[in-house]
């Protein structure tokens, strides 16, 4: 039975006994510490090589010896456990190793030494893993850091990084975490999800899904837009399989995580600043310079500052089909976020010139939602139309709605499937300019054809 179904059997009562369990302290702490370095100081340099093909082997056996010098009485369960988690902290990155092994976690939360949460299924649950005590969980997360060239220390308590599978890092330590060093891990799938999952997922419908291959075929630029964990990278990685395998794609990303599918591909990470305060290169910096690569597409993983206005201006010049997306709400959220931060640029622009440079940009607004059964869905893909009097306009091409009595009397449901709401976006012409034809009746509104999507429960990982 897992921790969460024994937390929801037993009560609250068993919750605070669980977390009171965790929080007790480890009985083979000091044995872990001691073997650690003997073996650390054993192996040595071998654990650096560049040709390490049999080093799990040494690793084990290394552990298994030093164990076995010890005294320490254990049971073999105990000792198969204790050689499991030597080696994961030597090869790898301690506790954390079974959960990014573990296909079903899509989240790992370490809120200091002893409490690591895990979210499966779009719910977090409390596990009974835990480290040492801080300086383990320190010396985990500067192991990952280190990897990318990154540093955290009290000089810079903060830090963004990213696994070798391109799972996001995220990791603030003492004195800004008072709870001691935090880590968050969001997980990539092993296998990028393809539309066709995001269809079996219930995220979208397969007609939707046809549109959105003619929209990136026929360049259309494209906003993705949602909150924290909607899952807006994992749409962006999946529609872009739709781009054409002979044209030049540049990504540019903070940390590097998505993974397109394309042979000409260059992608571009930022740069934090160095020790000294100097060498940072900012997302900003890596769009312009992506101007004079010669693109036929610029993705960029997320706009958040100055870099908007860079973008824009990128996307108003000639380079058509470019995608990115951002946080917000509301497809109307977008819009006022985009207008903000262009803001950040610290240029001196009128409101309504941003909103006509945010009109004549975007095509497409997709909008993402998580909702409380943990599952993600496209609730709205909308057509950027263009400017009315002071207001950008949009026209809703396909929507998930709150369901009524009359979509399924009886059923218990949080969205409709995503229909097409029967209006034609003025885009066509832009879509057949570049050899891209709908059918005629391909916007008509549509009743509910496949009840299985509106009752998917599950979401899917590797979000963003």
């Amino acid at each position: 039975m897992t921790l969460q179904a024994r937390i929801s059997r037993a009560g609250e009562s068993s919750y605070v006994n669980l977390e009171s369990a965790a929080a007790a302290p480890d009985p083979y702490a000091d044995l872990k510490a001691k073997v650690h370095h003997a073996c650390i100081a054993k192996l040595g340099p071998e654990l650096f090589k560049e040709d390490a093909s049999d080093l799990n082997d040494r690793v084990y056996r290394a552990v298994t010896e030093e164990l076995a010098l010890n005294r320490t009485p254990l049971t073999r369960e105990e000792r198969k456990e204790l050689v499991r988690e030597l080696a994961d902290d030597i090869l790898g990155y301690g506790p954390l190793e079974r959960f990014l092994r573990d296909d079903t976690v899509t989240e790992v939360m370490v809120n200091g030494p002893d409490r690591v949460y895990v979210e499966r299924g779009g719910k977090i649950e409390l596990t009974s893993a835990r480290f040492i005590d801080d300086a383990h969980l320190l010396r985990i997360i500067e192991k990952i850091v280190s990897q990318i060239g990154r540093r955290v220390d009290e000089a810079s308590p903060m830090v963004d990084a990213r696994l070798p599978d391109g799972s996001r890092v995220n990791a603030i330590i003492p004195p800004l975490a008072l709870t001691g060093p935090t880590l968050t891990v969001r997980k990539f799938a092993r296998e990028p999800y393809t539309i066709n999952d995001l269809i079996s997922f219930g995220t979208l419908s397969p007609r939707a899904a046809q549109f959105f291959g003619a929209c990136v075929k026929g360049k259309l630029n494209v906003l993705i837009a949602g909150g924290t964990g909607t899952g807006k990278t994992t749409t962006l990685n999946a529609i872009s399989a739709f781009i054409p395998g002979d044209e030049r794609i540049v990504t540019i990303e903070d940390a590097a995580e998505l993974q397109l599918q394309q042979q000409h591909v260059i992608t571009l990470e930022s740069r934090p600043p160095n020790i000294e305060g100097s060498g940072q290169v900012t997302i900003r910096q890596l769009v312009r310079n992506a101007l004079r690569m010669r693109p036929d597409r610029i993705i960029v993983g997320e706009v958040r500052g100055a870099e908007t206005l860079d973008m824009l201006q990128a996307m108003n010049t000639g380079h058509e089909g470019s995608l990115t997306t951002i946080h917000a709400n509301s497809p109307r959220d977008a819009l006022s976020r985009l207008e903000t931060l262009v803001l950040t640029a610290g240029v001196d622009l009128p409101h309504r010139a941003i909103r006509e440079q945010i009109a004549s940009a975007f095509d497409l607004l997709v909008q993402i939602q998580r909702l409380v059964d943990g599952s993600r869905r496209i609730t709205h893909i909308c057509e950027v139309v263009g400017m009315e009097s002071d207001v950008i306009t949009l026209q809703d091409l396909f929507v998930a709605s709150a369901p009524t009595d009359a979509d399924a009397p009886g059923a218990k449901r949080l969205l409709t499937p995503l229909r097409a709401t029967g209006l034609k976006p003025h885009f066509l012409e832009k879509l057949a300019a570049n050899n891209v034809v709908l059918a005629s009746g391909f916007f008509a509104a549509e009743e509910e054809a496949d009840p299985r999507a509106a009752f998917a429960v599950n979401g899917y990982g590797g979000h963003g």
